[in-house]
């Protein structure tokens, strides 16, 4: 039987008007669902809500895809916010940081995207810079401006990491992130960076954890670039053999 995948998702306004308020969206960018299913996974969006009990999705899916999006409130890493920092919604912080524990604690397959990265090292006790301009060494463009399904600046992977079975160690990825990590989490090891140092994904360094996390977008690239591809089949492949 297909495994299946918990996807994060998020709220928005169908109008700016109050008035349409009762028909705001929970939704999650299609890319995400799309590469689920062509990797074998049978996809399902998670709503914005901290009333339902974890466990009950624990015991109905068999991995967690943590997407990109708000930037995460500053106060979660004791940390005031920076005049550069993004919109916030502390309830999404709130369910997928819960989502976080409740499927280390589990161990139960995760890939983190983008923020799901930040999440996870957040919640380890790590810390982010709430905009690059923070970063004393930027020196690439990790604000892509267009064409985000193309690759813009390359990685160094390390070779024995989960990605290093099907990245080079010098692939490329695109890029849409003006936070990064700062401080790395405890039982959290960096496997990726790029030419500028930033970390760009991580795993756990405790073997009861399966975690994988990228900064990147690979949902965004999965048509066009067969290691994107693989990100997704690996969540499915680990999801299924824990089944």
């Amino acid at each position: 039987m297909q495994p299946i995948i918990a996807i994060t998702g998020s709220i928005t306004p169908i109008q700016n008007d109050p008035n349409y308020a009762a028909f705001d969206a929970t939704y999650t960018p299609h890319f995400f669902v799309e590469a689920v299913i062509e990797a074998g996974g049978i996809p399902i969006i998670l709503p914005i809500n901290n009333n339902y009990p974890v466990e009950a999705i624990l015991n109905k899916v068999d991995g967690l895809l943590l997407t990109g999006g708000h930037d995460v409130d500053p106060r979660f890493y004791q940390e005031e916010p920076h005049v550069k920092i993004g919109s916030l919604n502390l309830d999404r912080d709130h369910h997928e940081l819960k989502l976080i524990k409740h499927f280390m604690q589990a161990g139960k397959p995760m890939l983190g995207v983008c923020r799901g990265m930040q999440l996870i090292n957040i919640l380890q006790g790590g810390s982010l810079y709430q905009d690059l301009s923070l970063y004393p060494d930027w020196a690439i463009q990790h604000v892509q401006k267009s064409e985000l399904d193309r690759v813009t600046h390359r990685v160094k992977i390390d070779p024995n990491s989960r990605l290093g079975q099907w990245m080079g160690t010098g692939d490329y990825v695109n890029s849409l992130h003006h936070q990064a990590i700062k401080d790395l989490g405890q039982d959290l090891k960096a496997i990726a960076w790029s030419g500028d140092q930033l970390i760009e994904a991580i795993e756990s360094t405790n073997p009861a954890v399966d975690l994988l996390a990228v900064q990147w977008h690979p949902e965004l690239t999965h048509q066009n670039q067969e290691s994107s591809r693989a990100i997704f089949k690996d969540l499915v492949e680990r999801a299924s053999n824990k089944k």
